[in-house]
């Protein structure tokens, strides 16, 4: 089977692709021939997909690594052409280094959550840290009301679940 199509046809990879580029970038991916390099001009044409769409698609697949180019120049104009090609083999370790960012954010965010105590208003359901509530004298600023203790326990246990799912995916575990 064809590696796009493979891809295509596995729900989290076109979900993850889809995230990517869209559905003018999936139509791309769809149309893409399978064979050889191809200039940004020649897919447009091709495909029927506007240029600047066909363009976008490549620079955003080009910074996932998930397709790459070479430039030829031509001599008499001194025009530069790019000769694009897929490289959707690569899509694992893209979906890998995204995994690993997001993994960075969640624990940056659970050591937030641990180190901080948190206070909600009742009415507008506005969160506060323990400074932020103690500098309005523990009373919502939008509405007045006396601020609550907010127990962010559950979040906490959800947040480090996440972190333990992703290490051991990651094979960090």
């Amino acid at each position: 089977m064809d590696p796009v199509e493979e891809v295509l046809n596995n729900p989290a990879m076109r979900a993850y692709i889809h995230r990517l580029i869209g559905d003018e970038g999936l139509d791309l991916l769809e149309k893409f021939p399978k064979e050889g390099e191809h200039s940004d001009e020649d897919l447009a044409a091709s495909t029927g997909i506007n240029l600047n769409s066909v363009r976008h698609t490549l620079y955003t697949l080009y910074e996932k690594r998930l397709a790459e180019y070479h430039r030829i120049k031509n001599n008499e104009t001194g025009w530069l052409t790019y000769l694009w090609r897929l490289r959707i083999d690569h899509i694992h370790d893209s979906i890998r280094d995204d995994m690993e960012i997001v993994l960075g954010k969640l624990e940056h965010r659970v050591q937030f959550e641990e180190e901080n105590d948190f206070y909600i208003c009742k009415d507008c359901h506005d969160i506060y840290t323990f400074s932020q509530a103690m500098g309005g004298d523990f009373k919502c600023p939008n509405c007045e009301l006396p601020l609550g203790h907010f127990d962010n326990e559950m979040l906490v246990k959800a947040l480090r679940e996440r972190i333990e799912s992703m290490k051991k995916v990651l094979g960090h575990a």
